[in-house]
């Protein structure tokens, strides 16, 4: 089992840039795959980033691209997610997910969670 802790959310306005880290209770080394998943109001969860174990195999949902930066330091147990040029549309509660297969695009594919934080971009 592992647990999750998110940080580094908060308010930005449009066009900023916000940093959010997920430190991990033991080794992320052997957990394949961690994740940012997204959930605004009304909407439901989807995946934003995910990095592979090496960082070899990364993915972004479309709206993100170039935009945000997902890194994991494994010596750290931590995962980041950069977020920059910010948009009112990526307003949401940002989770941590991880999970030990390859990459998977659905949130419901990822077993562990943390209990998120709050992203809010005002225009």
């Amino acid at each position: 089992q592992v647990q999750l802790v998110e940080s580094g959310g908060g308010l930005v306005q449009a066009g900023g840039s916000l940093r959010l880290s997920c430190a991990a209770s033991r080794s992320i080394d052997r957990i394949n795959v961690m994740g940012w998943v997204r959930q605004a109001p009304g909407n439901e969860r989807e995946l934003a980033a995910a990095i592979s174990w090496d960082g070899s195999k990364i993915y972004y949902v479309d709206s993100v691209k170039g935009r945000f930066t997902i890194s994991r330091d494994n010596a750290k147990n931590t995962v980041y997610l950069q977020m920059n040029s910010l948009k009112t549309e990526d307003t949401a509660v940002y989770y941590c997910a991880a999970r030990a297969e390859i990459i998977a695009t659905m949130p419901r594919q990822y077993n562990y969670w943390g209990q998120g934080t709050q992203v809010t971009v005002s225009s």
